[in-house]
């Protein structure tokens, strides 16, 4: 109990949810000058070759330069979109190059004969064109290339300060690859506790310190790789992981080579927390015009409850939220005023099977008029009110009472980490009728790992479904 209590109290200090940092926070490290240095040496080849292929019409007519910014504005989007411009080896993929400008080139043709504002581009122009602009970026890239690998051999420029967190049997063959590239300089190491619940934050405080913009995990020190991912995603720090084994961890990834070991790199975008901050706008705007539009329900609702039964008309109960925070969680009071006593001689008959969560069908304490609202799902309706106030989202896993958080497993703990919500996968799925918390578990680290603003409007929109159909409701 005493270890629970210090994870608890450790993830109360994390003010945030994992899923995005309180401001946006900029992608750490030198991407910024490799962007510009590659867009910029990509427009200087592009408009020679324009220039070399077009260099008669340039005597004669004003018109081509509309049409050469025209073109190289379309290789510029095809090659940002097939990811010439991220960081790793893709910028000297050079067989991926050729396919994007053969891509490009094709759009290229395909305006001029619909909507013709390239001008003056024949046929053996546009071949002349693709082969000059093609051979001129592969060039340019090779050049680029060369350049970073002689001036990193010679110190001239920096190298990508990195942190390799891995058991002390594979730190000595990492380290080994790490050294056959000449972009990278270790600044620092951890063991294998660095990444557990106790001892993660003072982890990658220790990496920021230290100025590291990408760090190297090893998988077999990997405690919980979706939080892992989401927590230096946040930070801005590119994350690599040398992968023993393959199992879906999260669905934006890519594969990169280093000095010859294969590894699952997690890229942090360039601004982190921009879905987040949508999705907050969203639930708050939404609950504010629902607030207002079904406000005379909620008074019909507060004078059925009052007229049923002796009570208050609203029930408030300690729930466990973001990073095991309590807040007290707004439901209609749809039980006798001494349920939370009478729960004690009731948990013989719970009937989920591992007895984290108190669930029985026929529950005694409820109410007439709580039956109807618990049907429909009336009862949540006063949780919009901790949807304003920030503690609650409208989609999310459901906070749970301190009773059932106590019983928690380890593996429990990453449900803590986003914002809980009204409504959920959970809910969408069975609700009530789902007694064992495995799988209210799996159903939740689904919606965490897939999580998007699309998954949200679908879950709400089930959850409509689900309310009118009375699915799972008791």
């Amino acid at each position: 109990m005493l270890d629970k209590n210090v994870a608890n109290s450790q993830l109360s200090e994390a003010p945030l949810d994992l899923r995005a940092p309180m401001f946006s926070r900029v992608r750490k490290g030198g991407w910024w000058l490799r962007l510009i240095t590659l867009v910029t040496v990509d427009l200087t080849v592009l408009i020679s070759a324009w220039i070399l292929t077009e260099l008669p019409s340039l005597l004669y007519t004003e018109s081509v330069y509309i049409s050469m910014f025209a073109a190289i504005f379309i290789q510029i989007g095809a090659l940002a979109i097939q990811g010439i411009y991220a960081p790793g080896n893709k910028r000297h993929d050079y067989l991926n190059i050729i396919k994007t400008m053969i891509f490009a080139h094709g759009i290229i043709l395909l305006v001029c004969v619909l909507y013709q504002p390239i001008e003056d581009l024949s046929r053996p122009t546009l071949i002349v064109f693709w082969f000059t602009s093609t051979s001129f970026v592969c060039a340019g890239r090779l050049i680029i290339n060369s350049a970073l690998e002689y001036w990193r051999r010679k110190q001239v420029l920096g190298k990508n300060p990195i942190f390799i967190i891995c058991s002390q049997e594979e730190k000595e063959q990492v380290i080994g690859f790490i050294q056959k590239e000449s972009r990278y300089n270790i600044v620092g190491s951890g063991n294998c506790d660095s990444l557990d619940k106790l001892n993660r934050l003072q982890t990658l405080e220790k990496i920021n310190a230290l100025g590291a913009t990408e760090v190297l995990v090893s998988w077999n020190v990997i405690k919980d790789r979706m939080y892992l991912c989401w927590l230096f995603q946040a930070s801005g720090i590119m994350l690599h992981i040398v992968p023993m084994e393959l199992k879906p961890i999260y669905r934006d990834i890519v594969f990169h080579n280093i000095g010859g070991m294969t590894c699952l790199s997690f890229i942090s975008p360039v601004i982190t927390g921009r879905d987040f901050w949508l999705k907050r706008i969203f639930d708050f705007c939404f609950a504010a015009v629902f607030l207002i539009l079904t406000f005379p329900l909620y008074i019909s609702i507060a004078i059925a409850i009052k007229l049923d039964s002796p009570g208050s008309i609203f029930y408030r109960q300690t729930r466990i939220g973001l990073h095991g925070k309590k807040f007290q969680v707004w439901k209609f009071r749809t039980m006798r005023p001494d349920a939370d006593k009478l729960q004690k001689e009731l948990e013989a008959l719970n009937e989920v099977k591992d007895g984290i969560i108190f669930k029985i069908k026929d529950d005694p304490r409820v109410t007439r008029i709580g039956k109807f609202l618990r049907r429909y799902s009336l009862d949540e309706l006063p949780q919009i009110f901790n949807v304003v106030l920030g503690e609650m989202s409208l989609v999310g896993p459901r906070p749970l009472p301190t009773r059932d958080v106590d019983k928690f497993s380890e593996r429990h703990f990453i449900r803590q980490e986003v914002l809980p919500g009204i409504t959920g996968m959970w809910q969408v799925s069975g609700r009530s009728d789902i007694l064992d918390f495995d799988q209210v578990m799996k159903l939740d680290l689904r919606y965490i790992e897939n999580w998007s603003l699309w998954l949200d409007f679908q879950i709400l929109v089930k959850t409509v479904q689900v309310v009118l159909n009375k699915e799972g409701a008791y």
